[in-house]
């Protein structure tokens, strides 16, 4: 799957840095949402190097299978089964395998499982393998994580690329319990000088927009959402106002533009070409005037990407709603980045559709989605081949587990989503950046340039 060149330099990695795996083990740990995931540990001659996977809450339909237990204990939710499929039957397939090795790695689980969507065995239990035999790799050839993620995809450009920030810092759709339809509202940088600089730029966003709500809602309104942005009671208008408002207040017009994820998936009318925008709400009190058509859809984009400084749309329309892909990406792709989540699921098959029918120009990379690093490296690969972005993404359901931020650098993906800077298990993956940035030299921050960053496979 990888480029002949990726194999040969692994075949050398290998020779000069002799490792092998000599034990692995998963077992069920709590997410931020309080929900069981996998996580794996795996010992080799160097160490031991552990991983652990996230879980979506708005999940794309032809998302790889994620293996629950059912039943009533956590709702349901258990990974035992999946951590049992890692202790009895991957791991043991591991013994003896060199952790430099991904795609050999990655494929004998492929076989194990025998399934497209890793249905078998699930696909939390083969990425708990594939993340942390990634890490057991860069300990095998005594690289950080980020340059392990460049070596296997090939990418050799220096310096490195620093990710732009996209901060959510309005929550809605599924992510919060306020009637906002819409999931996500970013804050980013783009005029940052620096990685660090599109932190603290971030962070004193984040705070006037605490005191910008306040003062409109009254403090229930600073609650927070999963991806610890607020979820005020405001409309998608108002929200982008506020927005403009912080970015204003903390002194960085002009320095930051700011971006949606739609999660459109969740509040498609079933078997009709509309969007219904008040789909929390039932009875006499639901707005009728809020179901909208797919052009009525796309008029609105249109007309709030002239209203605000708006650089990324994500999810604007369903998954299997294809024609509407087409128009908007056709219509605004120029200006608008549009990024597939729920469409392209980072899976390889589906990515080149939708390169074919010019239904985005972006892939949001989600490991999850797809079940192993190797497959999420030949993602990124074609979308970058295609002209694409790529926007490294986190999900609701996250752990400390800080990988994705060595992905996005080792990748070169020019930017990341990883919710506000608020929570532990966001912050966690903000502040491995900051020691990136502080790691490498003089390292590129991706900026206004971040669709097409100094890597493009």
């Amino acid at each position: 799957m990888l480029q002949h060149s990726s194999k040969t330099l692994l075949r050398r990695t290998a020779q000069r840095h002799a490792s092998s795996i000599t034990a692995v083990h998963g077992r069920q740990i709590i997410d931020s949402r309080g929900n069981p995931t996998v996580e794996v540990d795996i010992t080799t001659t160097d160490g031991l190097f552990r991983a652990s996977c996230p879980s979506g809450a708005s999940t794309g339909a032809y998302e790889a299978v994620e293996l629950r237990d059912g039943g009533n204990t956590f709702m349901g939710k258990g990974v035992l089964g999946a951590v049992k499929n890692v202790n009895e039957v991957l791991g043991p397939a591991m013994i003896g395998m060199d952790p430099t090795q991904q795609e050999a790695i990655d494929e004998k689980m492929f076989s194990l499982d025998g399934t497209p969507n890793k249905g078998k065995l699930g696909a939390n239990a083969i990425l708990g393998i594939s993340l942390a035999a990634s890490k057991a790799g860069a300990g095998a050839k005594k690289v950080p994580l980020y340059q392990h993620y460049a070596d296997l995809a090939g990418n050799s450009v220096t310096p490195m690329t620093l990710p732009v920030p996209c901060f959510n810092v309005i929550n809605g759709g599924e992510h919060a319990g306020n009637k906002l339809a819409f999931q996500e509202f970013f804050v980013i940088p783009t005029g940052a000088q620096s990685f660090s600089h599109a932190m603290a730029i971030g962070c004193e966003v984040f705070h006037n927009l605490k005191a910008v709500i306040k003062a409109k809602f009254g403090g229930d309104a600073t609650l927070i959402g999963d991806e610890g942005g607020f979820a005020p009671p405001c409309s998608v208008d108002s929200g982008l106002e506020m927005l403009m408002e912080a970015i204003d207040k903390a002194g960085h017009s002009g320095v930051c533009t700011v971006g949606l994820d739609v999660a459109s998936s969740e509040f498609k009318v079933a078997g009709e070409n509309a969007y219904d925008l008040d789909f929390k709400t039932s009875g006499a009190d639901k707005d009728t005037s809020l179901k909208l058509s797919g052009d009525d859809m796309l008029a609105f984009y249109q007309k709030i990407s002239n209203d605000y400084p708006i650089v990324t749309i994500e999810d604007p329309f369903d998954q299997d709603d294809w024609d509407n892909w087409t128009k908007i990406t056709a219509a605004l792709g120029d200006k608008v980045q549009i990024v597939g989540d729920d469409l392209t699921v980072t899976n390889p098959s589906i990515i080149a559709k939708a390169i074919d029918q010019k239904a985005c120009n972006c892939l949001l990379l989600k490991v999850n989605q797809i079940g192993s690093i190797t497959e999420s490296i030949r993602a990124v690969q074609d979308a970058k081949r295609a002209g694409w972005g790529v926007m490294t993404s986190h999900r609701s359901g996250e752990t400390e587990d800080d990988y994705i931020a060595d992905l996005a650098v080792g990748l070169c993906t020019g930017e990341i989503k990883t919710g506000a800077p608020c929570r532990g298990e966001r912050t966690a993956k903000y502040n491995q950046l900051l020691r990136i940035d502080e790691q490498l030299s003089n390292p590129v921050y991706a900026g206004a340039g971040f669709r097409t960053p100094n890597w493009m496979a």
